[in-house]
Parts: C-alpha cells; sequence; structure tokens
C-alpha cells in the first residue's frame, strides 16, 4: 500500500479557537487524502469531525506560562517566552511527530512561529506553506504602539522569514496586494468560506438550543433586564422543557413565539481591535429612541411599539437579546459595563459555546454584528463567512478591505460609530418578526453568498494546488 503523503498544521495557538486551520485538517485529510499532524496549544476543543477523522492526529503542546516575567521590562520578557516557545516547537517538529512532507503554519503568532518552522522544514528538507491570516507585527503595535522598537524588529523578522515560505496563502486581495508589492511574498487568494457545519437552523435545532441554552439566558449571574423580569411573559420556567425565551413546543411541532425578542448574535475575542463599546452605546441609543416612541404613542401596549400613525401603517420594535460568543481579555471589564446599564427592551448574554452549539446559534438568530476592525485593515471577520453560511444578513464596521465580503444593502450594512448602528437596527428590525422586509431581503443576500462557494470547493482550486506544487517541488529537490 502506497504511503500516504504526510502535512503538518502549526498553530500556535489555541486550535479550537483557530476554525480555518480546522478546516483546513480537514480537506488535506479529506480532498487530498493525506495523513494531518495537528501541532497546537491546548484549551478549547477543536470541532468533533476534526477529533473523529482517523487520519487527523493531535498534538497538544503545553502552553508557556512563565512566572515572574511580570517583573521585568515587556521586551525582555517577550524574549524570552518566544525563545522557550522557539525550543518547544522545535522539539514537536522535528522530534515528537512523525516526519512530514510540509508544514501549513498559521501567521500571526509570527515570533517564534516562522523561524521554527523553517528550521523544522530545512533540517527535515520538506516544504514550508504559510497561511497569512493577518501580520503580527499589526497586532503587536496595537498594544505597545506602531512606532515602538520591539514592534520594528518584528515586522523585520515576519518580513524576513515570510518570504523563506516555498508557498502562501493569504484572506485577501488587498493582502495579496500588499504581499507583492510590499514584502516581496506571492499569496494565493483563498477566501474563507462556510464550512458545513454553518447552516440556517431548523425550528427544533432551534428549541433544543434555547432549552440547552436556558440557564445561560434566564439566569445569569449578576443581569438584571426584561428577559428574567419577574412579571415578563418572556420568563419561562426551568422545568418546562416546551416553553423557551424564543419558541414553544406541543406534542409534534415547535413553533416561534410571536411576542420573542429578536435574536442579535456577535462573536469576539475580546481584544483591542474590536470595540465593542459600539455597540453598547447603540444598545442604549436603540433602547431610548424607542423610549420616546412609546412616550409619543396613545395608550401603546408595552409590548407593541406602534409608528407611523398618520398613513395608517403599524410596525412593531420588538425588545432585543444579544448574545455574544467568545473568549478574551477585555471580558470582564465589558461584562461589567453592561450589568451598570439600566436598559428596558435590550439585554445582553456573554458566553462561550462548544464548535457543535455555535453554528446551531448562528443558525437561529435574526442579525449578525461584526465590531471586527483588523489591525492591518487587510483582513476579514470569519464570524462573517460563518454568519453568511446561516443565511444571517450582518451590520458590520467599516474598513478599507471589508466590501470584499460585506456588499453594503445586499446581504448586510457598513456603519461608522454607534449612533449609525442604533439607526440601522430601528430600521432593520421595525415591523419585526412579520413585517421587517429590509431585513428579509438582506436576509436572502446572505443566503445567497454563503451558499455561492464551499469551503471544500475554494480549498481545492487555491490551497491544494500550492501545497501540491510545495511537496512535489521538495521531492524533486530531494532527489537530485
Amino acid at each position: 500500500m502506497e504511503k500516504r503523503t504526510r502535512v503538518a498544521v502549526v498553530v500556535l495557538g489555541d486550535i479550537g479557537r483557530s476554525p480555518r486551520m480546522q478546516y483546513h485538517a480537514l480537506s488535506l485529510a479529506r480532498e487530498a487524502h493525506f495523513e494531518v499532524d495537528i501541532v497546537a496549544a491546548g484549551g478549547s476543543e477543536p470541532h468533533t469531525a476534526v477529533l473523529m477523522n482517523e487520519h487527523i492526529h493531535i498534538h497538544e503542546m503545553a502552553s508557556v506560562r512563565l512566572s515572574g516575567l511580570s517583573k521585568i521590562s515587556t521586551a525582555i520578557a517577550l524574549l524570552i517566552k518566544a525563545i522557550v516557545q522557539f525550543v518547544l516547537l522545535i522539539w514537536y517538529l522535528c522530534f515528537k511527530i512523525p516526519h512530514p512532507d510540509a508544514f501549513l503554519v498559521q501567521n500571526p503568532p509570527s515570533v517564534p512561529t516562522l523561524a521554527a518552522v523553517k528550521l523544522a522544514s530545512w533540517l527535515g528538507r520538506c516544504g514550508f506553506v504559510i497561511d497569512w491570516h493577518n501580520f503580527g507585527y499589526t497586532l503587536l503595535g496595537m498594544s505597545h504602539g506602531r512606532n515602538r522598537v520591539i514592534v520594528k524588529l518584528y515586522c523585520c523578522f515576519e518580513k524576513y522569514f515570510g518570504k523563506t515560505a516555498d508557498g502562501s496563502l493569504c484572506v485577501t486581495k488587498a493582502m495579496q496586494h500588499e504581499l507583492e508589492q510590499n514584502w516581496g511574498v506571492k499569496a494565493s487568494v483563498l477566501y474563507d468560506q462556510p464550512s458545513e457545519f454553518f447552516h440556517p437552523a431548523s425550528l427544533k435545532e432551534m428549541h433544543e438550543l434555547f432549552c440547552r441554552l436556558h440557564r445561560s439566558i434566564c439566569d445569569p449571574h449578576g443581569f438584571n433586564d426584561f428577559v428574567i423580569s419577574g412579571n415578563d411573559s418572556l420568563n419561562v420556567g426551568v422545568r418546562d422543557p416546551s416553553c423557551t425565551t424564543f419558541s414553544t413546543k406541543d406534542t409534534d411541532n415547535v413553533f416561534l413565539k410571536a411576542n420573542r425578542p429578536a435574536l442579535v448574535v456577535s462573536s469576539t475575542s475580546w481584544t483591542p481591535d474590536e470595540d465593542f463599546s459600539l455597540l453598547l452605546e447603540a444598545a442604549v441609543f436603540y433602547d431610548r429612541r424607542v423610549a420616546a416612541v412609546l412616550d409619543e404613542g396613545d395608550s401603546i401596549d408595552e409590548k407593541k411599539l406602534w409608528i407611523d400613525m398618520n398613513n395608517g401603517k403599524q410596525y412593531l420594535y420588538p425588545r432585543l437579546l444579544f448574545i455574544i460568543t467568545g473568549k478574551g481579555p477585555e471580558k470582564k471589564n465589558y461584562e461589567e459595563k453592561i450589568k451598570k446599564l439600566k436598559l428596558r427592551r435590550v439585554a445582553f448574554r456573554t458566553m462561550w459555546l462548544s464548535a457543535e452549539d455555535y453554528p446551531v446559534l448562528l443558525g437561529s438568530a435574526d442579525l449578525g454584528i461584526s465590531l471586527h476592525t483588523s489591525s492591518s485593515g487587510l483582513d476579514l471577520p470569519m464570524k462573517v463567512v460563518d454568519m453568511f453560511g446561516c443565511g444571517v444578513p450582518v451590520c458590520a464596521v467599516s474598513y478599507s478591505c471589508i466590501e470584499e465580503l460585506v456588499k453594503n444593502g445586499e446581504n448586510g450594512l457598513l456603519f461608522s460609530s454607534s449612533s449609525e448602528l442604533a439607526d440601522q437596527l430601528m430600521m432593520l428590525f421595525k415591523g419585526f418578526p412579520d413585517n421587517c422586509d429590509k431585513l428579509k431581503a438582506l436576509r436572502g443576500g446572505a443566503l445567497a453568498t454563503g451558499s455561492s462557494s464551499a469551503w471544500s470547493t475554494e480549498w481545492e482550486k487555491q490551497a491544494l494546488p500550492v501545497i501540491h506544487e510545495v511537496i512535489s517541488r521538495k521531492r524533486r529537490s530531494n532527489r537530485r
């Protein structure tokens, strides 16, 4: 039996929070029929499809946490950590895993990953492919300042080792242009595409998810809002599995409640490149503007806020439930800010979902929010790709290359301020759930975008030729 080609997928981070690299691993195993070794740090569990694939082998590195680093200068601390990570990577790449035909490495982080993989590929005489998600030096510059010496050194390191790769992939045309013009790197564009896990959820899937999330939604610690108000009809008993905040179930069928809140979903890494305060301010604006409409009305039911009385039309402004998923350093800070907001018609929940539940949540949402702005201005938020796969339209912060993904007015809307986002929420949810025509039109555009091309199709067209060429070239070179 012919020996299968072997590729090592390298992530100096949590593989469970690196969906694109998980998709690479699955495609290498399924479409290319390779053996795949994932070398990554521990943390969140990857998708079941990755864990269950017999041709994918996960090698979990220990996380590097050196006590006492906080007592010395930042530069020295980063240098010591990088050296330890470099040694650990070399140990795994050269000795712990079977010899691969090529390495496929995620960038960033660049230090020490690119140097370690370059050395391992040179020693093993195998291929070296970089998948450029962003630039590491721009991420470092967000926390240290672009003009700091350490950031400039990081940039030089990233450029030098980036040019030594045998092949490159990247996530946007804008990044492809930057790499070619200013870095001397030729990269093929592999746009993120939704995997098969992301699709509109069925009513049954929605109801079962809302039942699983009942405690997180209806009994969160420290929150006080319309969902958990004792007098609110949306509050449902923990012991009644036939009724959730959004849905009810009889013997055979599931129904969405007519007076349910609109479900708005966002995922975030709670880092400085996503200004979450924009969303909090927009929520406050929405709450106040709906209250103003209510105050101007005459004998208006608290649950039905009617407007446009002059021309005889009646539209409903719903309550909004924002579910924010993700982990990161700024999470607790923003949770405290949320608890201090006194909103009557808006509620927030923060949570971390399993790889199986997250697609169902997106597939159940009425709208997605992206606060990603990109440290380089050259990458795209994968969360939006996943939302489109689920047929969920998106309101996204506008920046340089976002229109490669979000077509304003077709599959989503772009905003530049919290006030503009609040305007969009008012416009999209006017008439919810049955008479919000603009939201329905955008949903159609999102579905069309999400179904236009599958990850596996694009991967076979853009990524597989690069990997095949790198492996073939190395094998020819090794035979000389």
